[in-house]
């Protein structure tokens, strides 16, 4: 397996749905890989954090104002296509 294998296959991985021949290849490639490894170690904490996190009430005028940015954003994207 290589790094650009590793990336597709990443989401099963993480879900838990790879195969497990595909798994061991995952776990050998993460062996000698230190960028895959650095991927595969910000994805887990990224969804321990989301899992354990507590949501965070915007005050409203920042919601507010958040809200207009990515409207903006999304209009400035997709209205021109």
């Amino acid at each position: 397996m290589n790094c650009d294998e590793l990336l597709k296959a990443l989401s099963e991985y993480v879900d838990g749905t790879l195969p497990v021949g595909v798994c061991e290849q995952f776990a050998q490639h993460l062996a000698d890989c230190n960028p895959c490894q650095i991927v595969v170690d910000n994805i887990r904490k990224t969804i321990t954090l989301y899992q354990y996190g507590q949501p965070l009430e915007l005050p409203p005028q920042l919601g507010a104002r958040l809200h207009r940015c990515l409207r903006e954003r999304w209009q400035e994207k997709f209205s021109e296509e």
